[in-house]
């Protein structure tokens, strides 16, 4: 029998062999294989645990080994797999040899008394094990519905060392769940199906009709929700920005059971997977400080832990006040932006988490929050304007498909106004036409979003019509928009036309397009 455990490091990971030598000598406990301070610390956790237990020690010298070698091994996860290792090793040196053949996964922290805590990355380690042909797990308890989220595993969640031994003897005990995909195909809990898209449930706090006046930024929400586009919000201070774009997640569709796997392996190892949701369904929506630095959100440490912009991955990173955040903060944010992950070098290691977020920044026009206002004066300076934009960089901007402006009082010049106030009272009213505009999305492209469409991608989806065409060249000649925006501007027209349940993109579909790319950059000529 080959008890396994697990190292986390970065997104990947890898299994660790935990071995157990019992020779003749003064009784010890040596620890090898690059154990950091907890997992030394471990050894006398685990000879308590086992004696509190009701089981004997052996009164041998112990050699544990944790290979590969070269793998720095942390955490105190190891604490039941060195247990249940010594133990069997125990067994065997009295023929007493009653084990499973097959090899194991352990993860697990033992308490004085042999009971067993909850860890964090179990879904991660399983997703490991059953790709290197591992199929039975012992886990702690809490940790049980976490792995079995993992189709093909068969899984004993142990409360104590005791049942986590009867779990080594008894092939019975392991539950493998193989039908996990078959059984997600239910309505989530807290969730609701509109036309085939499943969106959360409306709760207190995420009704737009709550919302007053400002219908061109949650035109510009429904637009991002059915195409995955980015989004800039500027707006005076108390206008609203930041109350309408917290709204977002209860009108973003649910993950796929694809998407929520990569997701809640990220969430695992980072460590804030519940007990009562093990399989992440709700697309994150993280909102990070203006504090934070380069490593909380790209991810960094020892053990090259997840940042906020993997932990975002398939949801939101929302930055409120961006302009409060350092600039090499948001100049960071450009490659993952556009390649949808992000590697990390540490100590001679390289791994690479997957970053495939929409990213919403709130920011006022101009320090003092006046600039652009109709009923107020603003007092900055040119210089101090310019310095204030230029914190974001053009490339950065560059990568925002839409640039909402927020007033304190209602837009009244925008486009089609009146049917706006009419189809977007409510969350219910957005839910129904975003997807309206998902179906009509995916019956020409399956499950891509309309913004990580690829280039040639572009040219086959976005089909114009010639006024359209005309229209998209004079913007071009008019704002001098770069390729970027130019491909950024049909991707947003090609979801406005879905919305509108248009095969081709019509004249008020680019235009609308044209109109939301082109408004926060308007604020600053020089940008």
């Amino acid at each position: 029998m080959n008890i396994f455990s697990f190292s986390p490091f970065g997104y990947e990971g890898a299994l660790v062999n935990v071995e157990v030598d019992l020779r003749r000598g003064i009784p010890a406990i040596d620890i090898v294989g690059l154990a950091d301070g907890a997992v030394k610390e471990s050894r006398e956790r685990m000879q308590a645990a086992i004696r509190n237990a009701g089981f004997d020690f052996p009164m041998e010298r112990v050699l544990i080994s944790l290979s590969p070698a070269d793998l720095k091994k942390e955490g105190a996860g190891f604490d039941l797999p060195i247990a249940l290792a010594v133990l069997a090793a125990n067994a065997e040196s009295k023929g007493e040899n009653d084990f499973i053949s097959e090899p194991v996964l352990v993860m697990g922290e033992l308490e004085l008394s042999g009971k067993i805590r909850p860890i964090k990355g179990v879904h991660a380690a399983v997703e490991t094990a059953i790709a290197n042909g591992i199929k039975k797990c012992i886990v702690p308890l809490l940790n049980a519905d976490e792995a079995r989220e993992i189709s093909g595993m068969g899984v004993y969640g142990a409360d104590t060392l005791q049942n986590a031994v009867y779990a080594l003897k008894e092939e019975g005990f392991y539950v493998e769940q193989t039908s996990t995909l078959e059984g997600k195909l239910t309505l989530p809990e807290n969730c609701v199906c509109v036309d085939g898209v499943i969106f959360p449930k409306v709760s207190e706090g995420f009704e737009f009709a709550e919302v007053k006046g400002q219908f061109q930024l949650i035109r510009a929400l429904q637009i991002a929700a059915c195409g995955g586009h980015n989004l800039m919000a500027a707006g005076a201070p108390g206008c609203g920005k930041t109350m309408a774009i917290q709204k977002f997640p209860v009108i973003n569709p649910i993950l796929s059971l694809e998407e929520a796997q990569s997701v809640t392996r990220i969430w695992s190892l980072a460590g804030l997977i519940k007990p009562s949701q093990p399989l992440v369904r709700i697309p994150p929506f993280r909102t990070p400080h203006q504090t934070s630095s380069i490593e909380g959100m790209c991810g960094g440490g020892v053990q090259c832990r997840p940042g906020e912009i993997s932990l975002a991955h398939k949801g939101v990173l929302f930055l409120d006040e961006a302009a409060e955040f350092k600039s090499s903060v948001l100049q960071m944010l450009r490659v993952p932006i556009e390649k949808g992950n992000i590697t990390l070098c540490r100590a001679g290691r390289v791994t690479t988490y997957p970053a495939d977020f929409q990213l919403f920044m709130a920011v006022n026009p101009c320090p003092c929050g006046n600039y652009g206002s109709k009923s107020k004066i603003c007092l900055c300076s040119a210089k101090s304007l310019e310095q204030y934009w230029k914190k974001f960089s053009a490339p950065l901007l560059d990568r925002i498909d839409l640039r909402v402006f927020v007033d304190n009082e209602e837009t009244k010049d925008l486009q089609a106004a009146d049917s706006l106030r009419e189809n977007l009272k409510s969350t219910a009213d957005i839910q129904k036409s975003i997807a309206k505009g998902i179906n009509f999305m995916r019956k020409r492209q399956g499950s891509k979003k309309n913004a990580k469409l690829l280039p040639e991608e572009v040219s086959n989806f976005c089909i114009q019509t010639e006024e359209s065409k005309a229209a998209l060249e004079r913007a071009v000649e008019r704002y001098g928009f770069s390729p970027r925006a130019i491909s950024s501007c049909l991707k947003t027209a090609r979801t406005i036309a879905d919305l509108a349940q248009s095969e081709r993109i019509e004249v008020p579909h680019m235009q609308e397009a044209i109109d939301l790319h082109k408004l926060c950059a308007s604020l600053v000529p020089e940008l």
